[in-house]
């Protein structure tokens, strides 16, 4: 598992978020979906996220003298472990949902100027609710919501990625 500072810089959790899903891409493709990220910069993430064994190099392609490389995420790997959040301090906690929610409008942003999007009929969706819950029916839910994406990874035939993002935060003003 990775450190919180590694998976949570703002270019790399873009990039690993553009991964996502997206079975591999290669770093033209990469810059292709993130035009605003300078060509040394998406190399140099790709690289540290490469070294840390977050992404993996699944094909090598000779292209005119030099080798485009294909990446893939390890999902396993791109989390932030349950001892690196517990070191977090409060500070360290805002500033990396800072970065998630600044994350989170960028890509979102990024699909509402394409000209040839339905947000309606598209199924964009953005809701809360509220669920009473004890720390263990909290745990199986946790579980249930993974297990339920983790099925619906892989790309295919009629499919389109749909990108979901999930915050869970105590509600502790209104317990009682």
């Amino acid at each position: 598992m990775a450190t919180a500072d590694l998976l949570l810089h703002p270019v790399r959790l873009r990039i690993l978020q553009t991964l996502l899903g997206s079975g591999e891409l290669t770093t033209a493709q990469l810059r292709d979906r993130l035009p605003d990220v300078a060509p040394a910069t998406m190399y140099r993430h790709v690289a540290a996220l490469t070294q840390a064994g977050i992404l993996d190099v699944v094909r090598e392609t000779p292209v005119r003298g030099t080798v485009e490389r294909s990446y893939r995420v390890r999902q396993d790997e791109a989390l932030v472990d349950d001892d690196a959040r517990t070191t977090m301090t409060k500070d360290d906690h805002r500033q990396a949902f800072t970065v998630f929610t600044g994350a989170l409008l960028a890509d979102f942003d990024r699909y509402l100027t394409r000209d040839d999007t339905e947000p309606a009929r598209e199924g964009v969706l953005y809701r809360q609710g509220a669920v009473w819950v004890t720390e263990e029916e909290f745990a199986e839910l946790v579980d249930e919501l993974e297990a339920a994406v983790e099925r619906r990874t892989t790309p295919g035939d009629g499919r389109t990625r749909h990108v979901i993002s999930l915050v869970l935060v105590p509600d502790k003003a209104t317990e009682g």
